[in-house]
């Protein structure tokens, strides 16, 4: 429980941060542009709100909502969500969105998506002063990699070490380079001693989605960091800097190998062995019943050499540039997926993306993941359905394309039309975390 509050404390103040520089974009560009901006609100509030004020001599009322799925900003003369066509049946007014030329409403509406694309830019740019890159490279996991069934069956083997794809050398395990491996045509890995050249099917992807078994994982020693409060394995004389390289005979030269042994003998009486000062020792004790050893493992960083970039001020904003388009493009290049079976089953809602969050509270992945679900925003804001600002700015550009706008009729129903299409896909993808809660 504690784990779901932290996750979900760190995504409504994602969302919150998101939902706001949005709004705001479009508050801005309207206040330029001397339209009238009625509501300005964090969460939505139908039948009521949980806090709102009018500052005096001002037009615009600012709340919070209570319902936590976005937030919104009324502009006079538009019609939106609100759905308020009584207001449109009054004659226009000069402050209204409705009485500005097309490039001034075009730029309000596009304000928000364009907000939301630079503040993923700043936010990448001051993590990487902050934080710097740090990575292992993958010359230097000379225990290679752990590999799914699914990724055996094309011709892998636990322990490959990820060289190239398509010839172009593979630095660090990462989305860019996930994505190079699953669209490649031939990936080269070294294998004992020997490059081995994998041929990668065309629907691999679609594969790796269908049997939900992941693709690949780091491959390290398990070397003894330290003990929780109650540790078998301590009580039985086992120290830090250990490292496990046998249970019950079984050679285990990774954690992966250690794993797979113990969850064969929960809740029974093991023989660990161990190298500790260059020295092979063992001792024996009895696992609890999920099969856990009690012992805190040195990270992969801790095990292997790692390279560590660090960035100026000003240099780390070129950088937060190209790792935020990088990211744009990754995501557009992931939407194919999402047509095909396997991708529309794999689609997540608020679990899914909350789950994204660490179960602790970790600055630099908090900010790293609300970077990318900024850019995530900016992308579907700006597609084409009635709702979304693509669907605002769709109907502007047939308006200057055939010079004359579309009645308010017409743009009601499209509105309404969007709603039910984006409830629906909102159903949908949070009714997949509910089922893959329950049946996975």
């Amino acid at each position: 429980m504690e784990t779901f509050l932290i996750r979900a404390l760190q995504l409504i103040m994602s969302l919150s941060i998101l939902v706001l520089v949005h709004e705001f974009g479009h508050f801005l560009f309207a206040r330029i542009f001397k339209v009238r901006v009625e509501k300005f609100y964090l969460f939505f509030d139908p039948w009521f709100s949980l806090f709102k004020f009018k500052p005096k001599n001002s037009d615009t009322e600012y709340g919070l909502g209570w319902l936590p799925l976005g937030g919104y900003c009324k502009i006079a003369g538009m019609v939106d969500e609100s759905l308020d066509m009584k207001q449109m049946a009054q004659p226009a007014q000069p402050y209204e969105f409705r009485s500005k030329p097309a490039w001034q409403r075009l730029l309000i509406m596009t304000a928000g998506v364009i907000f939301n694309f630079l503040l993923a830019l700043f936010i990448y740019s001051m993590v990487l002063f902050a934080w710097g890159e740090t990575y292992i490279p993958l010359k230097n996991m000379d225990m290679g990699m752990y590999y799914s069934e699914t990724a055996k069956q094309i011709g892998y083997h636990d322990g490959d070490i990820l060289l190239s794809a398509d010839g172009e050398p593979l630095e660090r395990m990462d989305e860019n380079t996930f994505r190079k491996l699953v669209e490649a045509q031939e990936v080269t890995v070294l294998r004992n001693g020997e490059q081995v050249r994998i041929a990668v099917p065309d629907d691999f992807m679609q594969r790796l989605m269908r049997e939900k078994q992941g693709f690949v994982g780091l491959r390290y020693p398990m070397v003894v960091q330290g003990f929780p409060a109650e540790s078998p394995a301590r009580e039985a004389g086992m120290q830090p800097g250990d490292s496990i390289v046998s249970v019950n005979g079984v050679p285990t030269p990774a954690d992966g190998d250690v794993a797979e042994q113990l969850a064969l003998n929960k809740g029974k009486e093991i023989t660990v062995g161990f190298y500790r000062n260059g020295q092979e020792n063992s001792v024996a004790f009895t696992t609890d019943s999920l099969g856990m050893m009690g012992v805190l493992l040195k990270s992969p960083e801790q095990l292997y050499s790692t390279v560590t970039k660090r960035y100026g001020f000003f240099e780390s904003f070129p950088a937060g540039i190209r790792k935020g388009v990088a990211t744009l493009k990754g995501y557009v290049s992931d939407m194919k997926y999402v047509f095909t079976k396997e991708g529309a089953s794999s689609v997540g809602g608020f679990g899914m993306i909350g789950s994204l969050f660490a179960p602790h509270f970790d600055w630099k992945l908090f900010w790293e993941r609300t970077a990318w679900i900024s850019i995530i925003l900016a992308f579907i804001n700006i597609l084409p359905i009635p709702m979304l600002d693509g669907g605002h700015v769709m109907f502007l550009l047939y308006e200057v394309v055939a010079r004359r706008k579309p009645s308010d009729k017409f743009l009601e129903y499209a509105q309404v039309a969007g709603m039910v299409v984006l409830f629906a896909l909102l159903i949908y993808a949070n009714g997949n975390d509910i089922y893959r809660f329950f049946f996975h």
